[in-house]
């Protein structure tokens, strides 16, 4: 039996919790993305939500992806609704789909690429711009901004930080003496890369910050909400930066400036991601920041 779309969306729903209980995954976001991909995806083709899942052929998917660059959306948006429809005939869905009776046709992928393009870090009045632009911030538009250009989180990641993120440590500031000051560290795990490499955030924070997040009250105190990062998008949009997600800026100029000044190393350890990722989409290595050298001179 071939199910209609609708079907396999209802189903797709109830597995994922299954699924989520036994591994940790999908994520109740890639959940929400993958079916609201795949509506989007046939009502570009033209296809109803009561017909059968063998309509979603590569040529319909290609009838989509003319349909949305048709109304204006970048080749790379197009491509990501149909990327994340596929999550639906991701393979560990396939035993749950067999049990129901169903049998699902293979997804036949349209040959259409579109890759973000690589980082290209700002010009120097740009980034004059935004630091001068940042030191007007305050309350939890401060916090969301500094959470980002800073430690160079993602904005999902700071509305579900807590207490628990933020640690004291004690560290030995004289081998001489018995003396020892308390710094503190950001602590967390990107909820992006926790299910792939699970690598953990710990990032010291500068005495200045931390001054300021106390005398705010601390992150009971900081309202934060996504209203806040859309503000954050409008006006760094209003300074220069194209795209709806304006405020993810930060994150990029905070990566590559550590990239810069402390190498790839430094930069995975404060982003999560890895090297790879790191120098396509958060630095920019073709930009050297150092000057005229002869290699000969270094022998």
């Amino acid at each position: 039996m071939i199910p209609t779309i609708e079907q396999v969306i209802k189903c797709y729903n109830i597995i994922s919790l299954t699924e989520r209980m036994k591994t940790g995954r999908p994520g109740t976001e890639t959940v929400a993305n993958a079916v609201r991909g795949l509506k989007q995806v046939c009502t570009a083709a033209g296809i109803g939500l009561c017909e059968p899942i063998s309509c979603l052929t590569r040529q319909r998917l290609d009838l989509a992806l003319a349909s949305f660059t048709g109304k204006g959306l970048t080749r790379l948006s197009a491509w990501s609704y149909v990327c994340q429809m596929r999550a639906v005939f991701a393979r560990w869905c396939l035993p749950y789909y067999h049990d129901a009776g169903w049998d699902i046709p293979r997804l036949e992928m349209p040959s259409f690429r579109a890759k973000a393009p690589r980082y290209q870090r700002p010009c120097a009045e740009t980034l004059a711009r935004v630091k001068a632009w940042y030191g007007t911030l305050t309350g939890e538009h401060w916090f969301a901004a500094t959470m980002m250009l800073e430690f160079a989180m993602r904005n999902g990641d700071v509305l579900r930080l807590t207490k628990d993120n933020f640690v004291e440590k004690k560290a030995d500031s004289d081998a001489d003496s018995d003396a020892c000051t308390t710094r503190h560290y950001l602590s967390y795990t990107p909820h992006k890369t926790e299910l792939s490499s699970g690598r953990r955030v710990f990032w010291p924070i500068h005495p200045a910050i931390w001054e300021k997040y106390e005398d705010y009250g601390g992150i009971d105190c900081l309202d934060v909400t996504d209203e806040i990062f859309n503000g954050l998008n409008r006006q760094l949009r209003a300074i220069g930066f194209r795209g709806h997600k304006g405020a993810y800026e930060l994150r990029k100029i905070c990566i590559d400036h550590v990239y810069q000044k402390f190498g790839a190393e430094m930069a995975v350890s404060l982003s999560g991601d890895d090297i790879k990722t790191i120098s396509r989409y958060y630095a920019d290595p073709a930009q050297p920041n150092f000057g005229a050298m002869r290699i000969l001179d270094l022998l």
